[in-house]
């Protein structure tokens, strides 16, 4: 397992008061600046990832170092590439110690949003340092849980936390009871050699998500909705 740390923190401060529909001549504007400071200081962005070959196929699953993960989707999406990268990401454990008093709900908002920006850092860095280290390489990515339930459950975070190993001694991420890491902003994955640009987004109908890159596909949601029967 490869661990990055130091990755380098930019914020842009605007782009932020922006997003949070703040007017930068406000007496909010300037609280929320404080926060910011003290979110810049300390944060401290992190990542893992393993380079891991497949050990064996089936219809809808693919087994690496001993674990079997389950989703359709992923095994259509891998076709016939042979090297995987799980990983995980986060916003780093650092900027959860910045107190904020219990019921400062409008705070812990704002660095809620700190933190997005923060995880989304360590994301792109660590698809640029794969990129560097394998340059003949195009990859994408999915993530447990992401897109609708069927495409990867939330479940498989098990074996893919298994396949990276001890996570939480190298970045500081754990699994709760119900499966979601902490820090909340962290990210788990499998990046995977594709010449597509694929999206859980295509295969999610959640309406109105923040984070939606692509919309709904019926064509693609249709196809695997068959295959599964």
């Amino acid at each position: 397992m490869k661990t990055l740390t130091n990755i380098p923190v930019k914020l842009d401060f605007d782009k932020l008061l922006a997003k949070l529909h703040l007017d930068p001549k406000s007496d909010e504007a300037q609280e929320f600046l404080n926060l910011f400071d003290k979110a810049v200081l300390v944060a401290s962005p992190k990542a893992v990832y393993k380079e891991c070959y497949i050990e064996k196929k089936g219809d809808k699953t693919i087994h690496i170092d001993g674990q079997t993960l389950t989703s359709l989707v992923l095994r259509e999406n891998i076709a016939d590439a042979q090297r995987l990268f799980p990983y995980v990401t986060t916003c780093g454990t650092e900027l959860d110690e910045i107190e904020i008093a219990s019921d400062d709900f409008l705070q812990q908002f704002w660095l809620d949003a700190i933190k997005a920006e923060v995880l989304d850092i360590s994301r792109n860095y660590l698809k640029e340092y794969i990129h560097n280290q394998y340059p003949h390489l195009k990859t994408t990515s999915m993530s447990p849980g992401s897109g609708d339930v069927q495409v990867w459950p939330i479940e498989e975070q098990k074996p893919l936390f298994a396949i990276l190993g001890d996570v939480k001694n190298e970045i500081g991420v754990t699994l709760t009871d119900s499966l979601l890491m902490q820090p909340n902003k962290s990210l788990s994955g499998i990046r995977y050699p594709s010449k597509i640009d694929f999206r859980t987004c295509q295969l999610c109908h959640k309406e109105n998500c923040p984070t939606r890159k692509l919309p709904l596909d019926e064509k693609l949601i249709k196809k695997y909705t068959e295959k599964q029967q």
